[in-house]
């Protein structure tokens, strides 16, 4: 993923952006690896956000039992390259932890970045980031936000994690949050296994944030829909193989998609796997660079 980002995200459209991660959850592990040296990170999922355990949790008697837990709570990310939905529902609303944030910090650490700070989040109406109490919670607009160093670099860096519904029956009421995208100003927008949301209708109000204020889209197939991407907007490329979505997804199907991939010298190789299928079918990106 380094040596991809390298050779293939370098340039206007990227550099320098914050990447917005619809549908990410927990899952730092991918956009550190995948965009590094990114100075802002935005991450959303419908788990909260949660707290720190406290310390006296933390005893020598516990702390292999905990850590276990913890441990077990990332195994599909780590095995499979994204985290199951139903997993999470079994783990981050109390079982193992109150939330998503020991996830993000464990990831966060184990990149070799250096955390330097955490405090809690609201969005307020006019999408404007502030700070909350750690039991405060705000539907649609509560998150954590981490600040983290790369080794001797002095630069902070922020990932932002909020929790979100992201179904236009909600997103449609939540002003704040839309308030909040259109001002993160240069964006870069990554979808990674997203059990195909932006497919549906009801999740037409993220397709079009995404699309309108974003300088670049990286994602699978799981992602916006390929004949969302007018070619007099947006220049495209493709990565690896595209066959068919896989498992219980298979009927949502794009051929546009499957034609583009059979044009010759269309698309370039993937050196590794990502998302649905792990490993089982051709792995597959498509990164969309806005043209003005």
């Amino acid at each position: 993923m380094g040596a991809f980002y390298a050779k293939e995200l370098r340039g206007d459209a990227v550099a320098g952006a914050t990447v917005f991660y619809p549908f990410g959850g927990p899952d730092a592990l991918t956009v550190l690896t995948l965009f590094p040296g990114h100075t802002q990170y935005v991450l959303v999922g419908l788990e909260p956000a949660g707290t720190i355990p406290p310390i006296h949790r933390m005893t020598k008697k516990d702390l292999g039992d905990e850590l276990a837990a913890l441990r077990q709570s990332l195994d599909s990310v780590m095995i499979r390259s994204f985290f199951i939905t139903r997993q999470m529902d079994r783990t981050f609303r109390g079982q193992v932890t109150d939330g998503l944030l020991p996830a993000l910090m464990v990831l966060v650490a184990r990149m070799n970045q250096t955390i330097t700070g955490v405090r809690w989040i609201r969005i307020e109406d006019d999408g404007k980031v502030v700070e909350r109490k750690p039991e405060e919670k705000v539907a649609g607009r509560s998150g954590v936000e981490i600040r983290f160093r790369t080794g001797g670099d002095p630069t902070e860096r922020t990932l932002r994690y909020f929790s979100v519904n992201l179904g236009d029956g909600k997103l449609a009421e939540n002003a704040g949050f839309q308030a909040f995208v259109r001002s993160a100003g240069k964006m870069v927008t990554y979808f990674k296994a997203t059990s195909y949301m932006t497919h549906r209708k009801e999740f037409s109000i993220i397709r079009e944030l995404v699309l309108s204020n974003s300088r670049a889209v990286l994602q699978d197939d799981s992602g916006i829909p390929f004949r969302y991407f007018d070619p007099g907007t947006w220049q495209l490329q493709l990565y690896g193989d595209y066959t068919q979505p896989y498992g219980s997804f298979r009927y949502l199907i794009q051929k546009d998609l499957q034609q583009a991939y059979k044009t010759p010298g269309t698309a370039k190789p993937l050196d590794f796997k990502i998302g649905y299928g792990y490993s089982r079918i051709p792995s597959n990106l498509l990164l969309a660079r806005r043209k003005s």
